[in-house]
């Protein structure tokens, strides 16, 4: 009777005795035990917080408080009154008493909610010029060609049938992860990325199967689309059947309508390759025996004979030349020229042989010619005499006494008078 216990009937069978905070506790460990769960249901009351957006998801008979956290409202939509799929799990306010619901992305649900999203993202692109960006050539030969796909079987095949048949073995690089529902988004940036910091991928192939429109939201998604714009490598989207338009592929830098066109894009033919080069192989030939042919016609109508006899014309010329201009005192500079050139001569025998007995000819005459030159003559002591009138005096007796004279050294030079004649 004086156990106070007794009077909560604590006997067995009754209720069990807690506080209410180890009641809260008990109740937040049951609702953490539900998990990630994904709600269908119409936005009530949204309205923003700094620490995020708050607003009821309600259905015909319940209705769940729900959260977007700051972090999240990029991948959260929240129009008053349209039908969302919200992912998140629950969280209890012990504060409150109240369950909420924590958001990790709110998506809309039907076709008309769809295309309003759609058009508000495609706007926010068109506004940054995104949509009208200069767009990535597709590479020729591509290293390695990085794809991004789910883990279903069907679009990887799709993708090695074409490999095999236009370039087997052919370097693919395949990613696979979520391309739908909650978190698939991120998944889908986060590959796109990874492939984008590979030096070798030179080019991205975003490839998936058909789906609804709500399958295929995450292709859509603008963070990703922004990703997308932002890579140094090509993408290609080949993101559900011919009629399906996801955002990425306004983005992209090329889109087909299959991961199996696109396949056949990016992958080069090695049977095409092949016939390339060998037409390439062919056309350099056919330039070196036209070029041959050319230069064999140009030299077979040469006279060797003719361009010798010319060429040693042309050199005896220069060589009288250099006489006339040794009674001046010039250099020898146009036999040195003339020797020069008949020492670039490339004659065959026996014209070369010709060539040679007339080079070694200019040469010794040079040698000849130099040393009669009449610098070299003063050189060794002598001099030049000459009148007043440049004449020079090759006699005595043809001088008187008082001539004046001009006396050329090897150096300088001085006026003399005649005072005696010797003759």
């Amino acid at each position: 009777m004086n156990d106070p216990l007794s009077l909560f009937g604590s006997d067995e069978g009754g209720p069990r005795r807690v506080s209410l905070v180890r009641l809260a506790t008990e109740v937040a460990r049951a609702l953490g035990g539900v998990g990630r769960v994904a709600v269908e249901g119409e936005v009530v009351m949204p309205r923003q917080h700094p620490g995020g957006t708050y607003f009821t998801l309600r259905d015909r008979t319940a209705q769940v408080s729900v959260r977007c956290p700051a972090s999240r409202l990029a991948r959260c939509r929240t129009v008053a009154g349209e039908r969302v799929v919200v992912t998140g799990a629950l969280n209890w306010l012990p504060d409150r008493g109240q369950a909420q619901l924590v958001a990790e992305e709110v998506a809309p649900v039907g076709p008309g909610a769809i295309a309003a999203a759609l058009a508000e993202r495609r706007a926010a692109l068109a506004a940054d010029g995104l949509l009208d960006r200069p767009r990535r050539l597709l590479p020729r030969l591509p290293e390695v060609i990085g794809v991004v796909c789910g883990t279903e079987a069907a679009v990887r095949a799709d993708i090695e049938s074409v490999v095999a048949v236009r370039f087997p073995g052919y370097p693919i690089r395949f990613l696979t992860t979520n391309v739908s529902g909650a978190g698939a988004a991120d998944a889908i940036m986060a590959a796109v990325i990874e492939l984008d910091r590979r030096p070798e991928v030179g080019v991205i192939v975003l490839a998936r199967g058909g789906g609804d429109a709500a399958q295929l939201l995450p292709f859509s998604d603008e963070a990703l689309c922004r990703a997308i714009c932002a890579c140094a490598t090509t993408v290609v989207s080949a993101v559900g059947h011919e009629g399906d338009r996801p955002l990425c592929d306004d983005v992209a830098d090329h889109r087909f309508g299959t991961p199996s066109l696109a396949a056949a894009a990016v992958v080069p033919s090695l049977v095409e390759l092949r016939r390339e080069l060998a037409a390439f192989s062919s056309a350099a030939v056919l330039v070196m025996v036209r070029r041959g042919e050319s230069a064999g016609a140009r030299l077979a109508g040469i006279d060797r004979h003719v361009s010798l006899r010319t060429g040693l014309a042309a050199a005896v010329d220069r060589l009288g030349a250099a006489r006339g201009r040794l009674a001046y005192g010039h250099p020898l500079r146009a036999t040195t020229a003339a020797a020069e050139r008949l020492a670039r001569t490339s004659w065959q025998d026996p014209v070369a042989r010709r060539a040679h007995e007339q080079r070694v000819r200019l040469s010794s005459g040079r040698r000849q010619l130099e040393a009669l030159a009449p610098a070299r003559v003063l050189e060794r002591g002598y001099a030049v005499v000459r009148r007043a009138d440049g004449t020079v005096v090759r006699r005595a007796a043809d001088l008187v006494v008082g001539d004046a004279l001009g006396v050329q050294l090897a150096a300088g030079g001085v006026d003399v008078q005649v005072e005696a004649v010797r003759p």
